[in-house]
């Protein structure tokens, strides 16, 4: 994608989430996309099909850049210098659905929120699968990997409306809670 490629989806990217900060996804036309980011129509639709495929390219570049190996250190947040390990990521991506909250409320608040956690689980699978091949455990690998997928995805449901925990405070909870004390010495 070539530069200009790239500034016109990033257009449609940011008129797309600050309508999505205002009104459900639902209420949300193509038009008034195409209005805010100040593109014609065939432009949008040589990047995009429907809006439910730009909300799932959306769901995509956030997911990659959440989920992606190398960090950095961000506006908020900095784990460039730290050990990687399944905690660290797990607050990571806290921190940047925190920096998201507004617009991934209104995304989950509707009936895009489902097309959103269906992308997010399937992230979500890769990282825990990976820890569960490193743990040590009585219980089935696959029971395991639903168990920590849906629990975290409807832990971080629940959190973008309680806004008064940190990314740490949440992580704490969610491990405490689903792995218990004996499993998450597996984890350490």
């Amino acid at each position: 994608m070539d530069r200009r490629q790239k500034k016109t989806r990033q257009a449609v990217y940011d008129a797309f989430t600050s309508l999505l900060e205002k009104k459900s996804y639902s209420n949300i036309t193509v038009q008034e996309i195409i209005d805010r980011a100040d593109i014609g129509r065939s432009t949008f639709y040589s990047h995009f099909e429907t809006k439910d495929e730009l909300l799932k390219a959306l769901c995509t570049e956030i997911f990659d850049h959440v989920f992606s190996e190398n960090l950095s250190r961000e506006r908020t947040h900095d784990f460039s210098g730290t050990e990687k390990n399944i905690e660290g990521e797990i607050t990571h991506i806290l921190y940047h659905l925190q920096d998201n909250r507004s617009y991934i409320r209104s995304i989950l608040s509707s009936e895009s929120g489902e097309i959103f956690m269906r992308y997010f689980k399937e992230y979500l699978e890769q990282i825990f699968d990976g820890e569960l091949d490193r743990s040590a455990s009585d219980i089935p690998k696959e029971y395991m990997l639903n168990h920590m997928v849906w629990d975290f995805a409807e832990t971080v449901r629940w959190w973008m409306n309680n806004v008064s925990y940190s990314p740490e405070e949440i992580s704490r909870f969610f491990f405490r809670t689903t792995l218990g004390s004996n499993l998450k010495k597996d984890f350490s």
